[in-house]
């Protein structure tokens, strides 16, 4: 014996076409936003986020990095070019060695976002 099930939508009285009541994120917005919080969508990133930004001048060296998070160099150089390609880390070649900092504004601007995207109007 099989069982169908019919889905018929009907619209209830003021539920559809309620207009906006405040301007949503355009698609370039929201791929940005998405991309950086795809970045921060890995544990290992966000500690290595975190490392940095423990540093002083919340700079780190790539060679301070490989062991608090327990990766090879390779998979921490990995992640951390995430974060650079997703505008949150800054990166600086000095010498053999690469120095990370933080993007001045890029985690309160994401903390901004969620609270426009949240904020009751």
């Amino acid at each position: 014996m099989s069982a169908t099930i019919s889905l018929a939508i009907t619209p209830t009285a003021g539920a559809c076409c309620a207009p906006l009541a405040r301007s949503a994120v355009d698609l370039d917005t929201a791929r940005d936003l998405a991309l950086r919080f795809k970045a921060l969508a890995d544990p290992a990133r966000v500690q290595l986020l975190s490392i940095v930004a423990a540093h002083a001048g919340a700079e780190a060296c790539v060679c301070d990095l490989t062991e608090p998070v327990g990766l090879s160099q390779p998979t921490v150089s990995h992640h951390l070019k995430i974060l650079v390609d997703a505008g949150l880390l800054r990166r600086e070649k000095r010498g053999r060695w690469s120095y990370y900092s933080l993007v001045p504004g890029a985690l309160s601007d994401l903390g901004a976002a969620l609270d426009e995207t949240a904020a009751p109007s």
